[in-house]
C-alpha cells in the first residue's frame, strides 16, 4: 500500500504476469458477474456468499473459486466489469472536456447505488489485500492508463507542459472526489468536478503549481 505506482507500472500492468481470474468460458464468466451484481443490489457485502452467486449464475462453487480466490476479488471484477464502458476517456480535442466528462461519468457512479459497492470494497481492503489490489488492477489501472493516453494529447496540443508530472496531476484531480466520497465532508456534484479539473489542469498550464512538473 505504500509502494508509489508510476506510469510505467500502471501501463505494465504491474508486473506483466498474465491477469488473474481469465476464465475458460466466457459466458459462464459473465454470469457470474452478472450473478454477483444482482445479489449485491439486494444485499451488502457481508452477505454475499460464493454458494449464492455460483446457484443464481447455475455454476458450481468449485467453478467460482477456481477464477476468484474469495468474494472480495469477485466483487472488485464484478464492479470494474460493469463500469468500464461508462468510464471511457472521451477524445474531444480538449483535455479540460475529456477529463471533466470522465471525472463527471466517476462521480454518478459514486453517488448511485454502485457506490456503496466501492464503500465496500475499500473498506474490506484494509484487512484483505487481495480485494484492494484487484480493485487496484481490474479498476483503478486500466482507467489509469486511458488518463495516461488522454493527458499525453493533451501535451502534444500544448495545452500542458510536456514536463508534467503525469502521476501526480492525476492523483490531485481524482483524490478529492474519493475524499468527498468516503468523508463526506461536502457534496460530489457535477459543478465540483468542473471547478476541480479548472483548478489543478488550469494551475498546471500556468505553472503556477511547480509541484506538479516532474522533477529529474
Amino acid at each position: 500500500m505504500g509502494m508509489r505506482h508510476t506510469a510505467a507500472d500502471y501501463r505494465n500492468n504491474g508486473s506483466g504476469k498474465r491477469p488473474p481470474g481469465r476464465p475458460r468460458s466466457e459466458p459462464a464468466r459473465q454470469a457470474i458477474l452478472r450473478s454477483t451484481l444482482r445479489i449485491l443490489g439486494k444485499s451488502g457485502f457481508s452477505e454475499l456468499t460464493i454458494e449464492e452467486v455460483a446457484s443464481s449464475a447455475g455454476v458450481g462453487k468449485a467453478t467460482v473459486y477456481r477464477w476468484w480466490p474469495n468474494k472480495g476479488v469477485l466483487i472488485a471484477d464484478a464492479f470494474a466489469s460493469s463500469t468500464t464502458s461508462k468510464l471511457r476517456f472521451p477524445d474531444t480535442g480538449s483535455v479540460y472536456t475529456d477529463m471533466s466528462r470522465q471525472m463527471r461519468q466517476l462521480v454518478k457512479i459514486f453517488r448511485s447505488r454502485k457506490g456503496r459497492i466501492v464503500s465496500a470494497i475499500l473498506a474490506a481492503g484494509q484487512t484483505d489485500h487481495e480485494s484492494i489490489a484487484a480493485f487496484r488492477d481490474r479498476f483503478l489501472r486500466p482507467r489509469r492508463r486511458e488518463a495516461y493516453a488522454t493527458l499525453q494529447r493533451g501535451i502534444l496540443r500544448g495545452e500542458l507542459p510536456k514536463n508534467i508530472d503525469q502521476d501526480l496531476l492525476l492523483d490531485a484531480l481524482y483524490g478529492p472526489i474519493y475524499m468527498r466520497f468516503l468523508i463526506r465532508h461536502d457534496r460530489l456534484t457535477p459543478d465540483f468536478t468542473d471547478r476541480l479539473v479548472g483548478l489543478v489542469l488550469g494551475g498546471a498550464r500556468s505553472g503556477q503549481n511547480a509541484g506538479l512538473r516532474k522533477r529529474n
